[in-house]
C-alpha cells in the first residue's frame, strides 16, 4: 500500500465504522491524465447502496478538504468491490472459502504464476487451492501478489 492509500486508510475508517461498513481497500492510481483515489466498501449483507457510497465520500470529502494530505488533483470513488473483490485479509480468506478465487504470485510454484481453484482452506498462514485438475496447491499468503474472488474458470 502506497503512503496515500495509508493516509486516507487512517481517514475513511472511522467514517466507515460509523455508518456500519467494512473497508476493503484504498487504491491511489494513476489513470490516463488523471489519479484516482478509490475507496472499496461492503456493509454486512453485501449489497452496499449508491446512498451508503454518497455518506462516506461526503464525510470522507470534508476530512481530505480540511486535512489536505495529497498534493495532487484527484477523482474520489466510493463503491462496492464488485463481483471480482480482492481478498487481502486473514477474514477474507476464512470467509470466502468454497468460492471460485484466481490468485497471482510474486514468484513460481510449480512452474506457475497464476491460479484459479476453489478456496478449500486458509490455515497457518497459507491457503489451499483446489485448481481445475482436482490437484490442489499450497500458497503461503506473502507470496500472494493478488488474490480476487472469480466467478469463471
Amino acid at each position: 500500500m502506497g503512503r496515500v492509500a495509508e493516509i486516507v486508510t487512517d481517514y475513511v475508517l472511522p467514517i466507515a465504522h460509523t455508518e456500519d461498513l467494512n473497508l476493503i481497500d484504498v487504491e491511489f492510481i494513476k489513470e490516463g491524465s488523471d489519479w484516482i483515489l478509490r475507496i472499496f466498501l461492503e456493509n454486512q449483507a453485501g449489497d452496499l447502496t449508491i446512498e451508503e457510497c454518497e455518506k462516506v465520500s461526503r464525510a470522507l470529502s470534508a476530512v481530505l478538504d480540511e486535512e489536505d494530505p495529497i498534493d495532487k488533483s484527484y477523482i474520489l470513488e466510493v463503491s462496492s468491490p464488485g463481483l471480482e473483490r480482492p481478498l487481502k485479509t486473514e477474514a477474507d480468506f476464512e470467509r470466502f472459502q468454497g468460492e471460485l478465487i484466481a490468485v497471482t504470485t510474486y514468484a513460481k510454484i510449480k512452474g506457475e504464476k497464476e491460479f484459479v481453484g476453489i478456496l478449500e482452506a486458509y490455515q497457518n498462514n497459507e491457503i489451499l487451492l483446489k485448481l481445475k485438475t482436482d490437484k490442489t496447491v499450497k500458497i503461503k499468503k506473502d507470496l500472494i501478489a493478488r488474490a480476487n474472488l472469480t466467478f469463471e474458470i
